[in-house]
């Protein structure tokens, strides 16, 4: 098994889940890489002197020549190894004992599973929402309604499953914390590197399917996620602020790759709708807007 951990000028976050993380690892099978994604600040060096700090020396440090994206950084370090799995991890995560064993026998048991993802949970244990379902229109118009009859009456286009106990099958996986079999990277291939960040993930996860292979959500397997530290689109969001505009792009790279061109707008026709009717809701109501800023304007933006 191999773990690559992302790192974007979060160096402080790389050395604490590598901490967690080296225990959890067997030292003759499994190595460890960090992706140093152009940082263009002094990540590399503050990474290398607290590996020596702290005793972890078994890392290998690759350093990108240009920050490319979350995708091409991942498939900078699975390239760069030779491991029968390949664990794929953002630098915000803190990895709980036991939980990198049983993502590793979740993938032996099944042979026909090549892809699998752990519960991700704040440091309190509240679990996070990490399966999902394939974002279609629909779902666009779910999510800019923000209306209760809405949802319930498109409950089976919603992206977002709740948190289960037991192990499932999603369309899709958060890649914060995921285990990829090699066999997926030689029948899909690489995660495409036209999504810089965002969307990257169930864009793999539905390759992965249409190539035969089963996802599978394993919540004995537990991972610390400090949701937001690598990377602001969250918090922006939660603030209603305008999210970066390679957010906007890797959607509608997903939308046109998936449904074409005429699903593309059916997805921004269907959100412009929700939109209308949540701004009567809100007007009549005196209720907040819940649209982040210029949303309206960024949704026609293409990868």
């Amino acid at each position: 098994m191999a773990a690559i951990v992302l790192n974007y000028r979060t160096p402080g976050l790389v050395l604490d889940c590598l901490e967690t993380l080296v225990g959890e690892l067997d030292p003759v099978r499994d190595e460890v890489v960090v992706v140093d994604n152009a940082s263009g600040d002094e990540s590399v060096t503050r990474i290398r002197e607290g590996l020596e700090a702290r005793g972890l020396r078994d890392v290998t440090v690759l350093e990108a020549e240009a920050n490319r994206g979350f995708s091409a950084g991942l498939n900078l370090g699975v390239r760069a190894c030779r491991a029968d799995a390949y664990l794929l991890l953002n630098s915000d995560l803190l990895i709980l004992p036991g939980a990198v064993s049983r993502l590793w026998e979740a993938l032996q048991e099944d042979s026909s599973v090549g892809i699998v993802g752990p519960r991700l949970q704040w440091p309190d244990g509240t679990p996070q929402v990490s399966c999902f379902r394939d974002p279609t229109p629909w779902s666009e118009l779910i999510g800019s309604s923000g209306t209760g009859p809405i949802r319930s009456l498109l409950s089976r286009w919603e992206v977002p499953i709740g948190v289960s106990d037991s192990p499932m099958e999603p369309e899709w996986l958060s890649f914060a914390a995921v285990l990829i079999r090699h066999g997926v990277f030689q029948s899909v291939g690489p995660l495409d590197e036209g999504f810089f960040m965002y969307f990257e993930d169930c864009d793999y996860c539905r390759r992965a399917r249409r190539s035969g292979w089963r996802l599978r959500y394993e919540p004995a397997a537990r991972i610390v996620h400090l949701r937001g530290g690598s990377s602001p689109v969250k918090a922006l969001s939660a603030a209603r602020k305008r999210r970066p505009a390679y957010y906007y792009r890797s959607r509608g790279r997903y939308f046109v790759k998936t449904y074409g061109r005429v699903g593309w707008l059916a997805a921004n026709l269907a959100w412009v709708v929700g939109r209308g009717i949540a701004w009567l809701r809100e007007t009549l109501g005196g209720k907040t807007p819940h649209a982040v800023e210029r949303e309206f304007l960024d949704i026609w933006m293409r990868g």
